[in-house]
């Protein structure tokens, strides 16, 4: 994960290093004695990623996402996330300490796809609000930037909706900032880094795995990204852009 992504992750109250925080983590055990005895050995530094609280109370997105969903969601999938990259940090760091690297493969995939999944959540609980604080269109400099690059809102919104109903298998619909031109564009991502370009950040994002909606609609996902739009953080979303210099 570059600097960049480690710092807007930050930002989105995904990444904390106090140890007092990890509570019920079940990777307190094995992954931190993982991360002693890799930096004794002079392996390098790591970082032990938690599980961020939500925001808001399990039913606060209630109609459009329902609290059990949200309940699953955040402590069964994304801490199980959270557990595999520091797994798999800690597996690479032991490598490094042995020079043994004959599992590289299977160990960068593994933080790869759960660094992923991590990053990509502690964003998507804080671009989601409460009805009364989310929905809507944005203002200002992100609905102008939005007008700018998508045409109109009305036509970004039916590009990031096709997005997020075709994504094929299960992944992402994301709006990312590219620095390079200082353009939002849409991009699909498979799992949760499968089809990431290098060079853009995400600072919106909708969750496609069925274990994001499969208990209020079912199969259809198409229903639940209309009804999404209902809980849009809009003023995350322009913070998540000025901390990446978009604003």
């Amino acid at each position: 994960m570059s600097t960049d992504r480690r710092g807007f992750l930050k930002t989105a109250g995904g990444v904390m290093v106090a140890a007092n925080v990890l509570g019920v983590s079940p990777l307190v055990g094995s992954a931190m004695a993982a991360t002693e005895s890799a930096e004794k050995k002079g392996a390098g530094a790591l970082t032990e990623h938690v599980l961020p609280p939500l925001p808001y109370p399990f039913d606060a997105l209630e109609p459009y996402i329902d609290a059990k969903t949200m309940e699953i969601h955040h402590d069964k999938h994304h801490a199980a996330y959270v557990k595999g990259l520091n797994t798999a940090e800690a597996a690479l760091a032991k490598a490094r300490a042995e020079n043994d690297f004959a599992m590289i493969e299977y160990w960068s995939k593994k933080a790869a796809f759960n660094g992923g999944g991590h990053f990509l959540h502690s964003m998507f609980w804080k671009v989601m609000a409460p009805k009364g604080q989310g929905g809507g269109e944005p203002k200002g400099k992100l609905a102008e930037l939005i007008e700018r690059d998508f045409g109109s809102f009305a036509a970004f919104k039916a590009h990031f909706s096709a997005a997020a109903k075709n994504v094929e298998g299960a992944g992402w619909a994301l709006l990312h900032y590219r620095p390079e031109d200082g353009r939002l564009i849409v991009l699909q991502a498979e799992n949760q880094h499968k089809l990431s370009p290098w060079g853009t950040t995400p600072i919106l994002g909708i969750d496609v795995w069925e274990h994001a909606y499969y208990l209020k609609y079912q199969n259809n996902r198409g229903e639940y990204v209309d009804q999404w739009w209902n809980v849009v953080n809009w003023k995350q979303v322009a913070e998540n852009l000025k901390a990446l210099g978009g604003i």
